[in-house]
């Protein structure tokens, strides 16, 4: 299994003995009954199954989050929506191809869906920069947000990026402003948006298309204001914290919904969403469409005064008590 996981190796040694058990009956064509040891094995394999899923650590929920099997935005682009139209270019330096975008339709209503991209292999993750959009990815973003809010186009962001591009030209071209003009026109834009992690959700760089009415999380998908590794680099002077990291920040989907800072989780197949495209990809279709259509019930002005309040509210000061 070339993508196996530390912590999947219980199902996978489970799974090499049936293997085993299966070819020797077949190769040796014997007469005993191997069936009751095969469901044996089996029950056994999904016994484990569920019990790992059911138990797994925040850092390991990142791993399956970098999962490279996962579905990309390209996928779900592909799959969950219909009649898509990519469009290019930010008018102003280059075509980001980090960052995908364009016209589509979802159960038959027009949008605008924006995604960040990582690549399958590396010829393609350098192309794509391994997810990480450089400034012309941002305005990309934002240039064809402001074309869905003309046409009164809802807006769909998928969101999987470790975060914006941090390399000398993403700064000589301005990163930080990119993404900062995009955080403020996200609050302003007049239509229905929505967004979902899909996989990392990581600092700024997600957070640049992640300014939206609801927003969504795959069961799977983390959103951070930094990665385990970098926390780990910071607070510990030491990477090998890096589980540790992923505990203290609270990243999970779960501590997510807790904190308020996501609306909905949408559930993934046992053993992550690369174990079913089909199932994880219908998963999150389902629930885009009912949740346009709740947002599309709430007037103009109220789904904007929500929005200024959603964001306003996320995280607290903390005064220093007196003496």
């Amino acid at each position: 299994m070339k993508h196996l996981l530390e912590f999947e190796k219980p199902i996978a040694d489970l799974q090499r003995k049936l293997d085993e058990l299966r070819s020797h009956s077949e190769d040796h064509k014997l007469d005993l009954n191997f069936e009751e040891e095969v469901r044996c094995i089996e029950t056994k394999i999904e016994e484990t199954r569920r019990q790992i899923y059911a138990q797994l650590t925040p850092w390991q929920r990142v791993q399956l989050a970098r999962h490279p099997k996962r579905p990309f935005s390209l996928d779900y682009i592909h799959r969950a929506f219909t009649d898509f139209s990519e469009l290019h270019g930010d008018r102003l330096f280059a075509d980001d191809r980090a960052m995908v975008g364009g016209f589509a339709r979802l159960g038959g209503r027009r949008v605008m869906v924006i995604g960040t991209q990582k690549g399958r292999d590396t010829k393609e993750n350098i192309a794509r920069n391994f997810g990480s959009a450089h400034p012309e990815g941002y305005r990309k973003a934002l240039r064809l947000m402001r074309m869905a809010d003309k046409f009164g186009l809802p807006i769909i962001t998928l969101i999987d990026t470790a975060g914006a591009y941090p390399g000398i030209g993403a700064e000589e071209r301005h990163i930080a402003e990119a993404i900062a003009v995009n955080l403020r026109e996200m609050t302003l834009l007049g239509v229905p948006t929505i967004a979902v992690v899909i996989g990392e959700g990581g600092s700024g760089g997600a957070l640049g298309i992640g300014v939206c009415d609801r927003v969504l999380i795959m069961e799977n998908a983390y959103y951070s204001v930094i990665s385990p590794e970098g926390c780990a680099s910071i607070l510990w002077k030491d990477r090998s914290a890096t589980e540790k990291a992923a505990a203290a920040l609270r990243i999970t989907a779960n501590d997510l919904l807790e904190f308020g800072l996501v609306d909905e989780i949408i559930p993934e197949p046992l053993g992550g969403a690369h174990t079913d495209h089909d199932t994880s990809i219908q998963s999150l279709r389902t629930v885009l469409i009912r949740h346009l259509d709740e947002l599309q019930a709430v007037p103009n002005e109220d789904r904007l005064r929500n929005r200024y309040a959603k964001f306003r509210a996320h995280g607290r000061i903390l005064e220093p008590v007196s003496a």
